[in-house]
């Protein structure tokens, strides 16, 4: 399975029907899910904690760690998607129109190359 053969929808299916096969809905809500999305992040965040930038860079070229962070993403992924199902959120409507927000709020000729 790689990115551009799939679609979001697909994805959505895919964790739909792993929450569906172990009866797992009746304790996804609004607050479980997004407690759960910010458990995954701060285990991603753990993997290069205290880290200088050239050290992460390390930590992404050695097998090991790289899986390791992977499989964190992959958690935070399938838990936002898991909140988008419950609380019927297109995601592709939803990062659209949040990306013409950010556009705003973040006009190029201000923001490019700065924070």
């Amino acid at each position: 399975m790689i990115d551009k053969d799939n679609t979001i929808n697909s994805l959505k299916n895919i964790v739909q029907d792993f929450v569906d096969e172990r009866e797992w809905s009746q304790f996804h809500n609004a607050k479980n899910l997004s407690m759960a999305l910010a458990i995954e992040a701060s285990e991603l965040m753990d993997i290069f904690k205290w880290d200088t930038p050239k050290s992460c860079e390390q930590k992404m070229s050695n097998k090991e760690s790289r899986q390791d962070a992977i499989d964190e993403l992959a958690d935070i992924i399938i838990y936002a998607i898991a909140f988008a199902n419950k609380n019927n959120i297109d995601i592709s409507k939803a990062v659209s129109k949040k990306m013409i927000k950010n556009r705003i709020k973040y006009p190029t000729d201000k923001f490019k190359g700065n924070f």
